[in-house]
């Protein structure tokens, strides 16, 4: 099976140049898109194509930050893929495309250095952006025009959470349903887990 991966961060962003570029080299199975954040893995479509694949399957994506635009993490996920038989191909990076008859090794080889370099490139152009946004803010708080900065943190019922732990305990519930009963990320949830049950 082949299954094509795109993203984008905004909700306003369109993802149809992805689309059109990932039809262009190989018909899709499915598509999974993600309007989200590339830095973490945390995306609903995303977590749902890796319960999806399996051994011989292939993940098509344009560009590498369209996984994810941390290094250490997107090296983590490509190993993940790996291990578990799934070949990813990346538009942007030639040798992915290749099939390297009985010379997977020359393959590994080439694409880790690519991906290394590719990877550094797209974490710092992450944390340029970070950057800019932060003087940006800071600019506006030494002018008096900004009163506040980020989300307030979601309120979860904590008898409601308690319940779900529990039933999560006793195997009832898988903690991807949990989190959608409460309508927060898996990462929300350990983070309320060990704040207000511990």
């Amino acid at each position: 099976m082949t299954y094509h991966y795109c993203r984008v961060s905004a909700r306003e962003q369109k993802l149809d140049r992805q689309l059109m570029a990932l039809s262009g080299y190989k018909k899709a199975d499915k598509v999974f898109c993600d309007k989200a954040s590339g830095k973490n893995f945390e995306r609903e479509s995303y977590q749902a194509m890796k319960d999806t694949v399996k051994a011989g399957d292939e993940v098509v994506v344009k560009e590498l930050d369209r996984l994810g635009r941390n290094k250490e993490d997107v090296k983590a996920e490509l190993k993940w893929f790996k291990e578990h038989g799934v070949t990813v191909r990346i538009l942007d990076i030639p040798t992915t495309l290749i099939d390297f008859q009985g010379q997977d090794w020359v393959q590994d080889l080439v694409n880790n250095v690519l991906i290394e370099v590719i990877g550094s490139i797209a974490q710092r152009e992450r944390e340029k952006i970070h950057d800019r946004m932060m003087e940006g803010i800071a600019a506006k708080k030494a002018r008096g025009e900004w009163d506040d900065y980020g989300r307030p943190p979601k309120v979860v019922d904590e008898k409601l959470l308690s319940d779900l732990r529990e039933k999560n305990k006793k195997g009832i519930l898988t903690v991807g349903e949990c989190c959608q009963q409460l309508g927060i990320s898996k990462r929300t949830w350990y983070n309320k887990i060990k704040s207000v049950l511990c």
